[in-house]
């Protein structure tokens, strides 16, 4: 028994949790195969990263006239599984409202990812995200592959369970992991009842060795830290007037932005119309111990989110004895209270610089005491090597 894991662009920056998942299964003793459909487009900057990348088997790279010829043998040496991911395939489509030569690109990439794992013994298939590779996975099962099983995070695929077909996807699978009974609750909202039990809670999770046993408290310093792709679901575009609020009564206040993304242009003008820019500092991408150094600096996480599943960020940021700003949606709540971080509701600009001002007036006791609490939950919760064996036995890897 083989297990492959299949991803669409991978490995990605943001990414990092599905590669230490599974380094964390192979050092419980269960080999992994990594397929990608794709490169990932923009720069790698972690080293573990890059390794990783030369591990994976890319479907679609250097494989055009394979593929086709592989769509055509199949349809002719096997009709009747042809026939019938032909049949799910249009009905994917429909559900889509179009997309036909991306849908037929499906079907050839599972064919195949099908002779790849009849070839390597692949037994199960396991992909993160309901959306593409989940529609791989499915196709190569109904061509005559390997079980499978998918991971939902959210939250932009929560809002397309119907759009991306998830029942079906769902119905033909092995098992389907949800991150936390928010998303769980979502998905029993969305599919039949009698579907219901095939989907498992499994969390996501943090590398517990890559962290100090005994964090050291959180340093009196002034400065707050923000990770994640710069985006509007992530709310980044708030911290500038939020900052510029709570300095006037913190002058020394002041906030580093690790991440790229679409909205840099628009917190880029915030900076300048709130004149935070001496305050707020844009550093790109960074390699992952640069993130945790730069954790172990902060007085506490920043995280104004509008959209979310549960970030693996936050997570981090525990491991590290650090308390989180960040708001009510979504898994968070599942983790965090106020017992080790401050909750606000998203797009609350006084909220959001209230909490900016609870955190920097908090005290070394009381900021220790909450980064104490977010440590012990991510070590009761989220250690990926007590993670890794729930995996392992929901594959039939034992």
């Amino acid at each position: 028994m083989k297990l492959a894991y299949l991803l669409n662009s991978y490995p990605m920056t943001s990414t990092t949790f599905i590669r230490r998942e599974i380094a964390a299964i192979e050092r419980a003793g269960v080999p992994v195969k990594r397929f990608a459909v794709r490169h990932w487009e923009e720069r790698l900057v972690d080293p573990q990263d890059m390794s990783e990348r030369g591990r994976v088997e890319y479907l679609l790279s250097g494989q055009g006239g394979r593929l086709l010829g592989g769509l055509a043998g199949h349809a002719i040496l096997h009709p009747r599984s042809f026939g019938e991911a032909l049949e799910r395939l249009g009905d994917m489509h429909r559900a889509a409202g179009g997309g036909f030569v991306r849908h037929s690109a499906y079907l050839a990439q599972a064919i195949r990812l099908r002779k790849r794992c009849a070839r390597l013994g692949i037994t199960h298939v396991h992909a993160h995200f309901s959306t593409n590779a989940a529609t791989v996975a499915m196709l190569c099962h109904l061509l005559g592959g390997p079980r499978y099983s998918f991971t939902v995070h959210g939250p932009d695929e929560l809002e397309r369970l119907v759009e991306n077909s998830v029942a079906d996807k769902v119905q033909h699978a092995a098992f389907v992991i949800a991150i936390s009974a928010y998303c769980r609750d979502r998905l029993h909202a969305y599919l039949p009842e009698h579907l219901h039990g095939r989907v498992k809670i499994v969390p996501c999770g943090v590398d517990l060795r890559d962290y100090p046993a005994e964090p050291s408290p959180p340093p009196m310093s002034a400065r707050l830290l923000s990770v994640g792709r710069l985006c509007p679901q992530k709310g980044q575009v708030e911290i500038p007037a939020a900052v510029a609020a709570a300095a006037s009564t913190y002058g020394e206040l002041s906030v580093v932005l690790i991440g790229d993304g679409e909205s840099r242009a628009a917190i880029e003008r915030e900076i300048m119309a709130t004149a935070t820019g001496g305050r707020i500092k844009l550093l790109g991408w960074r390699t992952n111990a640069e993130v945790r150094r730069r954790i172990g600096e902060t007085r506490a996480l920043l995280l104004p989110s509008h959209a979310e599943g549960l970030p693996i960020v936050i997570m981090e940021a525990f491991a590290m004895g650090r308390p989180v700003i960040t708001t009510r949606i979504a898994g968070i709540p599942e983790l965090v209270d106020e017992k080790c971080g401050w909750l606000i509701e998203p797009g609350d600009a006084e909220g959001l610089a209230d909490a900016i001002r609870a955190a920097m007036s908090a005290t070394r006791a009381v900021l220790a005491k909450m980064g104490k609490e977010g440590r012990k939950r991510v070590v009761a919760r989220h250690d990926i090597d007590r993670i890794a064996p729930q995996l392992i036995a929901l594959f039939g890897m034992e």
